[in-house]
């Protein structure tokens, strides 16, 4: 029998496809989102190894809660089952350190067998890392465009932009500030583009105020730059506010505009969006 463990929090960054639209059912009949608010709530892991995608979110919800050795054992579980995602947030685990001890070679470990197992994000992250180098890691420019190749021909949109981005694009810029560890010089020139009207880079802004990296963990501001990224047509930030308003995190809880964020982002071409929406439909 696999344990069970808690779940206090349904705000996190990547929503699994199917639950911002299950956020906003229920929000419509005027119930809270199960776990969202109740302590009490509780995960069985053998029902997540049943339920992957859903499984993989809850993960995260423990993260948010910095829960590291929870979304561990959720992940770990997942990774057993050869689930792509669950061994890509296990190399992040590992990358920095977050309830384990600081593991890099264990880290690329878990993103190869993320991006064996089909974790496009993990492809990805392999493609950045060899890229732009770390202090841990060697940079290798050939290995760094294997991947980013790999993933852009997937559809990431983030490794097509690196492989035809100049020197001097702010947010590549950017990325190498951070893989330097030189977060306020980062954050400075994602905000200089932000204010120059970067749909990208005030996509990019939000994050790092929803999640606290590099600047003081702000929802509002969060939710600021999303609605200008969105307004902008940008699918991924269309989807992070249709989030906000799906669980009430850096704005009114909303069903209705969650469901229209939601689409808008789908026609916008936002893979995860479309995921959710196809996901979503009755069989």
């Amino acid at each position: 029998m696999l344990p069970k463990i808690r779940c206090t929090d349904l705000r996190w960054r990547w929503l699994a496809p199917g639950l911002l639209l299950a956020c906003c059912s229920l929000a419509l009949a005027g119930e809270t989102p199960a776990g969202a608010d109740d302590p009490a709530d509780e995960i069985d892991l053998a029902e997540i190894v049943r339920q992957p995608t859903i499984g993989n979110y809850k993960g995260y919800a423990e993260f948010k809660m910095a829960h590291y050795a929870a979304a561990r054992r959720i992940w770990e579980a997942l990774d057993a089952k050869n689930f792509g995602e669950a061994a890509f947030n296990l190399g992040m685990l590992y990358e920095d350190g977050l309830g384990v001890a600081k593991d890099i070679p264990r880290a690329l470990a878990y993103y190869r067998r993320g991006a064996d197992n089909g974790s496009r994000k993990a492809v990805f992250r392999l493609g950045i890392i060899y890229w732009l180098g770390t202090p841990d890691v060697p940079r290798n420019e050939a290995e760094g465009r294997h991947y980013l190749a790999l993933a852009a021909a997937a559809g990431d949109t983030e490794a097509a932009h690196y492989l035809s981005a100049d020197a001097t694009d702010a947010l590549v810029a950017a990325d190498r500030a951070y893989a330097e560890g030189k977060s306020a010089e980062a954050i400075a020139l994602i905000e200089a583009a932000a204010q120059d009207g970067n749909p990208r880079a005030q996509t990019r802004l939000g994050w790092a105020y929803e999640a606290g990296r590099g600047v003081e963990r702000n929802l509002a501001q969060a939710a600021r730059w999303f609605r200008q990224a969105a307004e902008g047509g940008d699918g991924e930030a269309m989807y992070a506010l249709g989030v906000m308003y799906a669980t009430g995190a850096g704005q009114v809880k909303d069903a209705a505009l969650a469901a229209e964020w939601l689409k808008k982002s789908a026609a916008a071409g936002y893979a995860p969006a479309i995921k959710e929406l196809k996901e979503s439909k009755p069989n």
